[in-house]
């Protein structure tokens, strides 16, 4: 992160040392923020200083493959029981036996499953633009409209080619033109680009259950990979109290073209009251 977004801090958990930004009061609520892909935890910066301002401490996580301590090879080390074992080891790290979580994109669904298989570790939990895992799978399954957004994954899982093209100019026009260079200097690293990927790759390790903890999903009405479908099922698969929060006229990109409106249902979701 830049500015006072946040102070750097090693995690180390198992062979791995994860990368956090740190910030906010510290007696703060704690909150984990959970990054997408092609991004890494500055996408959080403009949604930092909001939470900080309402009293929450913030711990904006470089999650697997982003983090360069904690960059193995291969697909297989990228499978989402992996994901979700670092995102509770972080908080051990951190001493955080439970903590609010946010998630965008990958982020979200890592925040799904650590929910699902974690409840006694999350105080709640604000899902950006991806939907239950078990919701998504169901409108790919049903819905010609995801399974056409939903395209690129064949790209992606396609090793080398998909390399090159995102190398060759196609990961920068993916992002918010003005913020493209923080994340594209981060791919750039030995084995970053490929470790992203490695998340598309990777096989699947998790059947995400029922989500028993306070749940809000923000999902953004222009989103060009996630579709409505998914995200109107989602209210199948949570058992807790759930809302749902549309964002009208905003693409992907939530936590940085919608950082107030992002902060602010998080809040309420943390039934945290501004000061």
């Amino acid at each position: 992160m830049d500015g006072d977004s946040g102070t750097e801090t090693a995690v180390r958990v198992g062979d791995l040392t994860f990368d956090v930004y740190v910030g906010g009061p510290p007696d703060g609520e704690p909150i984990l923020l959970l990054h997408g892909f092609p991004q890494h935890s500055a996408e959080w910066e403009l949604v930092v200083p909001h939470l900080h301002a309402a009293g929450m401490r913030t711990y904006a996580l470089d999650q697997r493959g982003y983090s360069p301590g904690a960059r193995p090879a291969g697909a297989a080390a990228y499978t989402m029981e992996k994901l979700v074992a670092d995102a509770a080891g972080v908080l051990d790290g951190l001493g955080l036996a439970r903590a609010h979580v946010a998630g965008h994109d990958w982020g979200a669904a890592v925040a799904w499953a650590l929910a699902g298989e974690h409840p006694d570790r999350v105080r709640s939990l604000t899902a950006v633009s991806v939907p239950h895992p078990r919701a998504f799978g169901w409108a790919l399954r049903n819905d010609r409209d995801q399974r056409r957004r939903s395209a690129y994954f064949l790209l992606f899982r396609t090793r080398f080619l998909a390399e090159a093209i995102l190398r060759a100019g196609g990961l920068r026009r993916m992002l918010i033109r003005k913020r493209a260079d923080r994340y594209v200097s981060r791919m750039r690293q030995k084995g970053a680009l490929t470790a992203a990927l490695n998340w598309y790759r990777a096989p699947a390790s998790l059947r995400t259950g029922p989500i028993e903890v306070p749940t809000t999903l923000v999902w953004s009405d222009r989103d060009p990979a996630l579709g409505r479908t998914g995200a109107e099922r989602t209210a199948r698969y949570v058992t807790a109290d759930y809302r749902f929060t549309e964002l009208t006229g905003v693409d992907h990109w939530v936590p940085e073209r919608a950082p107030e409106e992002l902060a602010r249902a998080i809040l309420d979701r943390a039934d945290i009251v501004p000061g």
